[in-house]
């Protein structure tokens, strides 16, 4: 299964989708439907071929349920090498099979038998090596990284032609899979957390038991970060395949080249508190007085390595300096697994999810969300998320709790969890997003909140939602203004209405309304019409993208208060804005920029 992207949950129709939805559960995976008839998906699609061709180029895992020789013609074209096409599947529509078409040893006959086992269902694995000795040479278990993996055809054929193998090195996995050993066998399967060159008929597995810890200068240079750590792996004469994690003190978390090596290596990194390390001193190699008067603990490099491989674990490569970091390498004793020792670096992801539906709210927001583990917003908003917020935890706010929501949220960021801060529209547009670096800027938020990483995402906002709806309001120059007093002076709000007019700009009026505030949009109306005539077009947008959608389109000089809500964007036309009423008897509004009066002498000519 792809490390980096989820499967899609590929359904045809409503009947599918239950079916689906429990495949989705099972694999973590997003339900992707036909738009045309399926009612409730994570995202819809309008053909299925198309779709599927892009998933399979974007390497996305595919698990179709649909019948086997339809998704197979889907493919037929796109299908190149095998080394680089991800997990594919079918699952019948009555759900009693799962059949793992392409890159069974890519994690599609491992995703058939957590299916399978999900369904009771039979999980039809055909590929000869799991069959014959129930484990995939060239897919090792989690924990474990094969080095040569251009090696495992031959080997695998000689051994289904027969022979059996050596074992140098220990794993359980391969100890107890069917396949033959002996001592003198022409094939040797190689387990070992040091360099080695492989023989023709060799596979050699890196466990991860190996943990790099490293310590660093505010703001050191990633190339010499990374240099420190490729210089203690060689001395040791240790694989980097084998390296399970990069470990440093919590105060690093925002260090740009403790990640730089982290991602250097592909591995994740964690971080310890002081205390911790502190709590590794007897073990320690090099303990420093120096450095438990900075940071609080008598090692960070050795420290950290050491408290992330355990009491049983061992210092196999001692601290080395280089001007501006530190790095040691420690080793357990058992394969590891990094989710279990120390913190992650938390992610706080801000999101606009649109006026709500999902067919509006884009595949970044999506896998922002679909990535986290907490949901924290208005409670609204965090419902209109659908099935994407199942399995996630919930941290509902009221409207007016706005700084309590994002201070929470970055909090909990803080813990190591992956967060999203959830916001209607786009998170950057009378949102959240501003009081995020707010907050960074001011402070009000514990060290661990304010290392956290922030990720920022477009949504789409409610004024490009009504001009959507209604035409093209927004052809020519606009400007937003919220009427909300509650955090901007009214003389402020009053001052820039009026500069909205005489810069003739088409103006998206934010917070029209609240249930005591009915008179600043009276005003605005009022204003504006010293600028702009009588018939000037005014969209009025209720309720966009939700049950209950309401367009409508008044003179400026008719505008009543009393037809908006708090749920409505207000889009004031310009001077030169239009109106224009189609065949179908349908009216749109425009503001024209020029294009039509443009001299073209191309298409003038005809050419």
């Amino acid at each position: 299964m792809s490390a980096t992207l989820r499967p899609a949950i590929l359904v045809l129709s409503d009947s599918a989708a239950e079916i689906g939805r429990r495949i989705a559960v099972l694999v973590d995976g997003e339900l992707h439907g036909a738009r045309a008839r399926v009612t409730n998906a994570d995202r819809h699609f309008d053909t299925a071929k198309g779709h599927v061709q892009a998933l399979f180029a974007e390497g996305r895992p595919i698990v179709a349920v649909m019948a086997s020789g339809a998704l197979i013609r889907m493919l037929a074209p796109v299908l190149s090498s095998k080394q680089s096409e991800p997990p594919v599947l079918v699952v019948s529509e009555d759900g009693a099979s799962v059949v793992p078409l392409l890159g069974g040893h890519h994690g599609a006959n491992d995703m058939a038998r957590v299916i399978a086992t999900g369904l009771s269902a039979h999980a039809a694995i055909t590929t000869a090596g799991d069959l014959k000795f129930g484990v995939a040479l060239d897919q090792p278990p989690a924990g474990y990284r094969l080095a040569n993996p251009e090696n495992a055809k031959a080997v695998m054929a000689e051994l289904v032609a027969g022979s059996s193998a050596r074992l140098a090195g220990t794993a359980q996995w391969l100890i107890h899979s069917r396949i033959p050993f002996d001592n003198e066998a022409p094939v040797t399967l190689t387990v070992t957390d040091k360099t080695n060159i492989a023989d023709e008929l060799e596979l050699i597995y890196h466990p991860r038991t190996l943990v790099l810890g490293m310590g660093s200068e505010r703001h050191a240079k990633t190339e010499e970060a990374i240099a420190l750590a490729e210089q203690a792996l060689a001395k040791g004469g240790f694989a980097s395949a084998s390296l399970a994690a990069v470990c440093s003190i919590d105060v690093k978390a925002d260090e740009a080249a403790i990640h730089a090596v982290a991602r250097h290596f592909n591995v994740p990194a964690r971080f310890f508190t002081a205390a911790a390390l502190e709590a590794e001193t007897p073990r320690l190699a090099n303990p420093s007085d120096v450095v438990f008067a900075e940071v609080g603990c008598h090692g960070v490099a050795e420290g950290a390595a050491l408290a992330a491989v355990g009491a049983s674990g061992e210092l196999v490569v001692e601290k080395l300096k280089s001007k501006g970091a530190t790095a040691a390498i420690a080793r357990a004793s058992e394969v590891l697994d990094p989710s279990v020792f120390g913190r992650a670096r938390g992610r706080l992801f801000v999101v606009g999810i649109g006026p709500g539906s999902d067919g509006w709210r884009s595949p970044e927001v999506s896998s922002m969300v679909a990535a986290s583990t907490d949901l924290v917003g208005y409670s609204l908003y965090l419902d209109l998320l659908g099935p994407l917020a199942d399995g996630k935890t919930r941290h509902d706010f009221d409207l007016g709790k706005e700084e309590a929501r994002v201070v929470h949220a970055m909090e909990l960021a803080g813990e190591g969890r992956d967060v999203s801060l959830v916001c209607s529209g786009d998170a950057g547009i009378y949102a959240m997003a501003t009081l995020v670096f707010e907050l960074f800027d001011k402070g009000g938020i514990t060290d661990a909140a304010s290392r956290i990483e922030v990720q920022v995402s477009p949504g789409i906002s409610a004024l490009q939602a009504a001009a959507a709806r209604i035409g093209a309001p927004l052809g020519h120059d606009f400007c937003t203004i919220s009427l909300s007093d509650l955090l901007t002076p009214w003389e402020h709000i009053q001052r820039r209405v009026k500069a909205a007019g005489e810069g003739d700009f088409v103006i998206a009026f934010y917070n029209p309304v609240s249930m005591k505030r009915r008179t600043q949009l009276a005003y605005a109306r009022d204003e504006l019409l010293k600028y702009r005539p009588f018939e000037t077009p005014v969209i009025l947008a209720t309720n966009l993208g939700r049950p209950g959608e309401q367009v409508r389109t008044v003179p400026l000089g008719a505008l009543n208060v009393d037809d908006v809500d708090m749920l409505t964007v207000v889009v004031v036309g310009s001077s030169e804005s239009r109106t224009v009423t189609t065949g179908d008897g349908k009216t749109w509004v425009y503001t024209p920029r020029g294009y039509s009066g443009k001299v073209d002498t191309g298409m003038k000519a005809g050419t």
